[in-house]
């Protein structure tokens, strides 16, 4: 059986609109933006980090985390602390109430792959990544052809 591209990308398009929903919902309960929730799954990954660091990582500009930053000092989930070797630095820290969510994030997208991809057999699950790792370098490539 031959199966269209077009097939495929509607299907690989209908899921995206699926996470995208699901991302809306979590950001309807939890107050957080996905850009905040970037930054708290970085800190959850790198531990107290300076903005500077944040931004590369991020792949966004020094003042773009800084509005990120301010918002969830807002929030209490961060706070800013001076860098204890660096006296021009700051580090942006996580708080109780940002650990917690750090926690939950990680619980959250731990039974989230669980429950999509925990009975799916290690060979197919395999193809599957290898498949998406093609397309996403493929996606990546053609939009930097076109710019």
């Amino acid at each position: 059986m031959t199966r269209e591209p077009a097939t495929v990308l509607d299907k690989l398009l209908h899921l995206s609109s699926l996470m995208a929903a699901d991302l809306s919902r979590f950001e309807r309960e939890s107050g957080l933006t996905t850009a905040r929730t970037h930054v708290l799954w970085m800190l959850g990954l790198s531990g107290p980090s300076t903005q500077q660091a944040l931004a590369a990582a991020l792949e966004v500009t020094p003042r773009n985390v800084t509005g990120l930053v301010d918002g969830l000092v807002a929030s209490g989930h961060v706070t800013r602390e001076p860098h204890p070797t660096d006296r021009r630095a700051i580090l942006v820290t996580p708080t109780e109430v940002g650990e917690r969510t750090i926690r939950d994030l990680r619980e959250s997208h731990a039974n989230l792959a669980r429950q999509l991809f925990g009975d799916v057999p290690e060979r197919r699950l395999a193809a599957f990544e290898s498949t998406l790792d093609e397309t996403i370098a493929t996606f990546l490539r053609l939009m930097q052809e076109s710019t």
